[in-house]
């Protein structure tokens, strides 16, 4: 059995005791709520996930969110009713922000689910054991939140071999784990019972400060004959702190950056060893917690045992709140709980206290002062920090020293403020480092992950081009074997195998040589690419490989060509040469005229188009068969002919253009310039075909009244007076009298224009 010897920590403070206020009463029932708001996020870890319905109705107990990760824990409907709202709701925070929650209407039945208690957990495998306390929703419920499962679920390099139970409740105003202790005793003791079933401790230390007497009885009589050492110790604040607890009762310390399960400890609260025993023996969820309600502005100020989800406002007037004497509203104790900003927030698991202050009781601290270098938050500080220089560290955002000087082992008990001279709200400034760093930390690993997400890209990249490289040398081999065979046997007569005959011949092997010599140099241009875009060390390195291989490709290529020299091409014969060429060509024009005809609907402007593209085709038509022939190209057509041809088409894109300003409904301005245009290209046409050796057509045209000067200028007077009315109209803030005038205008000109064309 350990020794009932008990350590010190370091430093420590003993602000003035007010358990009193609510410690001499037995702990009250709260009545049942009409309405209770079940946020989703009342542990450390992933907010739960919804798992009924809006207008569900749901008995006491059942599960209404499920855990959404390994580090969560679902939640239960605290009592009977109707799921009324899933959504934002106010969340206790200091901030006042919102957060997700299940609204319940209670039916006033408060009806259990059908429970299903394991009174033979002996029985049961630890791993199903620990399924039972995760799937009731249980985590720590002396102020951190951590689900208990997880804490349970130690590693398997590591050993527990002492449990050590919290009962030491050292902030100044709570009573809610004295009160437990006194009250559920028994409870208490077979929830440890469970637990050390559960991780097989070599010893089991529950440790009490010595201002809780009537705890300390009542605990010591519950354990009775069973190996568990009660340990009692001064009191002294903060000794509830999960390392320095472990401290005091063992005399050993968690390491710098630690958790107590490196040294095989595990520590659990008194409040998380009742919910366990209620979880497992009488199959309960978590949906009660004993809270503290203090403080001098309140009536009564008690213990109470209240569903999770109880607004906080219904808490303070079962108590007898006096609003007159309300000065501040803080959630937890003095020392490390934080101010409410509104009473309509809930009750969350991790409520242990709301302390109802007044302004005598706990006044505004004075303005903050420059630090004198006293020291003496040093010497109060339980993890043994330099809090001076990690506040200037602070200031300056040096968070690297910040790191240094072990600034995440500050558990924020605000000791270092109470002492402090100047009233620096120290635990403030750590709170805000903490969560910069924090921050910036996350962003450095999101871009070490786009890093490496890059990286990966790129080296995709790379093998998906030497695979398509390697393809495209395949595929070159395999034509140039395709073409040799062709060659050989194709027809001598062929005039297209006889130019592939008269071209340069290479050999296999040089032929070879040069494909591989051209494929290194594409791939080495590539990667220098990727290289200048993105320089890493590895593709420093790709590039220097391939620099080698293309070198040595090219060298390879060379001696080949010196050693056998790639035989002098004989030139073909100009008629061939030009046979080609025209074959090409009526080819391509083919091709063009082809796509166009293939068109159901053709407006002039294609028309014009492909009537070119026709006579370009039967001249180039023309040109292949003398080149096939032997005989001389065609004779060129009259100078003319190409005026005519050029006449047709100009005229064909002069209608086209006025035809298209006609639908888009262009101005009488425009209109006019393009009539003016196709009538200028009419007239060049037929002077065109007066020169022409072709016969000229027969034309049936109507004949159109032409359009004098005075006709030209009322119509444009219309078409402006219309434009600059329709742009007034447009503008919203155009003036009414200035509307009216355009409109005036606009009728004038087009009454003009009437009687001039009229007579």
């Amino acid at each position: 059995m350990t020794s009932l010897n008990v350590w010190d920590i370091h430093g420590g403070i003993h602000p003035p005791e007010c358990k009193d206020l609510s410690n001499r009463a037995p702990i009250q029932r709260m009545p049942l709520p009409a309405r209770l708001i079940v946020p989703l996020a009342q542990h450390l870890g992933a907010p739960a996930e919804p798992c009924v319905a809006l207008g569900e109705q749901v008995l006491k107990g059942q599960k209404i969110a499920e855990a959404s990760g390994f580090v969560s824990a679902p939640v239960h409907a605290p009592t009977s009713g109707t799921v009324s709202f899933i959504g934002p709701q106010p969340y206790p925070h200091v901030s006042g922000m919102t957060a997700t929650a299940i609204v319940i209407d209670s039916d006033g039945r408060d009806q259990w689910i059908e429970l299903q208690p394991h009174t033979d957990y002996r029985q049961l495998p630890p791993a199903e054991l620990l399924d039972i306390i995760r799937q009731a929703g249980i985590n720590g419920l002396g102020g951190a939140g951590f689900p208990t499962a997880v804490k349970l679920t130690a590693p398997p390099t590591q050993t527990i071999r002492t449990l050590v139970i919290n009962g030491t409740e050292c902030e100044p105003y709570i009573t809610a784990d004295d009160l437990l202790m006194r009250e559920k005793a028994a409870e208490l003791i077979a929830g440890i019972e469970i637990l050390e079933y559960l991780i097989q401790p070599q010893e089991v230390l529950i440790g009490i400060e010595d201002n809780k007497p009537e705890a300390i009885a009542a605990v010591r009589a519950a354990v009775a004959n069973r190996p568990y050492v009660v340990k009692v110790f001064p009191t002294k604040y903060p000794s509830g702190g999960e390392k320095q607890l472990i401290q005091i009762l063992t005399g050993e310390e968690v390491p710098s950056g630690g958790l107590p399960a490196d040294i095989g400890m595990l520590c659990q609260n008194v409040g998380t060893c009742v919910a366990v025993h209620d979880a497992v023996l009488l199959g309960k969820p978590l949906i009660s917690r004993i809270t503290t309600l203090t403080g001098e502005a309140l009536v009564r100020p008690m213990n109470i045992e209240a569903l999770i989800g109880t607004p906080v406002a219904e808490l303070l007037d079962f108590t007898g709140l006096d609003s007159g004497k309300l000065n501040r509203l803080i959630m937890g104790g003095p020392m490390m709980g934080f101010t409410l900003p509104s009473m309509d927030v809930p009750l969350i698991k991790t409520t242990n206290c709301l302390l109802a202050s007044t302004l005598a009781e706990l006044p505004p601290p004075p303005p903050a002062l420059p630090c004198i270098r006293c020291g003496e938050c040093a010497e109060v500080c339980p993890a043994s920090l330099l809090p001076q220089q990690l506040h200037f560290f602070a200031l300056g955002q040096e968070h690297e020293q910040l790191k240094a000087y072990n600034l995440f082992d500050c558990i924020e008990c605000g000791a270092c403020a109470y002492v402090c001279p100047s009233s620096i709200p120290l635990v403030q400034y750590y709170r805000a480092a903490k969560g910069e760093i924090r921050a910036l930390e996350q962003k450095q690993q999101k871009a070490e992950h786009s890093k490496q997400r890059f990286e990966l890209r790129q080296e995709r990249l790379r093998r998906a081009e030497e695979q398509k490289e390697a393809d495209r040398k395949a595929r070159a081999e395999r034509a140039a074997r395709a073409k040799e065979a062709q060659a050989q046997t194709a027809s001598q007569d062929d005039p297209v195998t006889r130019v592939q005959a008269q071209k340069v011949g290479l050999s296999e092997e040089q032929k070879k040589l040069k494909i591989e010599a051209s494929m290194a140099q594409v791939a080495l241009k590539k990667a220098e690419k990727q290289l200048a875009a993105h320089a890493t060390p590895e593709l420093e390195a790709q590039v220097a490989e391939l620099r080698i291989a293309a070198s040595s490709a090219q060298q390879a290529l060379d001696a080949a060509n010196a050693a056998a020299p790639p035989a002098q091409a004989t030139p073909a014969p100009a008629n061939d040469e030009a046979a080609k060429k025209a074959k090409i060509e009526a080819a391509m024009l083919r091709a063009q005229v082809r796509k166009l005809e293939k068109l159901e609907t053709r407006d002039d402007e294609q028309q014009a188009e492909l009537t070119r593209l026709q006579a370009q085709l039967t001249e180039a038509e023309q040109a292949l068969a003398g080149a096939q022939q032997g005989a001389p190209t065609a004779p060129s057509k009259p100078a003319g002919d190409e005026v005519l041809k050029k006449a047709k088409i100009e005229l064909a894109m002069k209608r086209a253009e006025l035809k298209k300003a006609e639908k888009a409904g262009a101005d009488e301005a425009e209109l006019s310039k393009l009539r003016d245009g196709l009538a200028s290209a009419e007239q060049a046409l037929h002077a065109a075909e007066e020169k022409s050796s072709k016969p000229a057509p027969e034309l049936v045209r109507t004949e159109k009244r032409p359009i004098d000067e005075q006709a030209r200028a009322l119509k444009t007077e219309v078409a402006f007076a219309r434009a600059d009315l329709r742009k007034l109209e447009r503008d919203s803030d155009s003036d009414a009298t200035r509307v009216e005038a355009a409109r005036q205008r606009l009728n004038e000109a087009e009454r003009k224009l009437q009687e001039y064309t009229d007579s």
